[in-house]
C-alpha cells in the first residue's frame, strides 16, 4: 500500500501478542478489529485513488478509524490490565 498504513500492528506495535489473544477471546473486541481494519482499507483505498469518494467522506470514514481505534485503545487496556 503506502506509507500511510494504519494496521493495528503499526499502530500498537508494543501490543501484537495482546491484540491477537483479545481477537480470540473476546467476540465483540473481535469485530472491533474487523471494522477497524475494513475502514482502514477503504481509506487508504480512497488516499490511492483506487476507491474515488468525496472528501467529506474520506473525512468520515477517517473519523470513524479513529473512534474505533479508541475503542480497541480501551479494549486493550482492559487486557492488559486484567493480566
Amino acid at each position: 500500500m503506502s506509507e500511510h498504513l494504519h494496521t493495528l500492528n503499526v499502530e500498537f506495535p508494543a501490543y501484537r501478542v495482546q491484540l491477537r489473544e483479545l481477537k480470540a477471546s473476546d467476540p465483540h473486541a473481535a469485530r472491533l478489529m474487523d471494522d477497524y481494519e475494513e475502514v482502514n482499507e477503504q481509506v487508504l483505498r480512497a488516499m490511492e485513488g483506487l476507491q474515488p469518494m468525496e472528501a467529506l467522506a474520506e473525512v468520515d470514514l477517517r473519523k470513524k478509524r479513529a473512534q474505533l481505534k479508541d475503542q480497541i485503545a480501551r479494549a486493550l487496556a482492559e487486557e492488559v490490565n486484567a493480566a
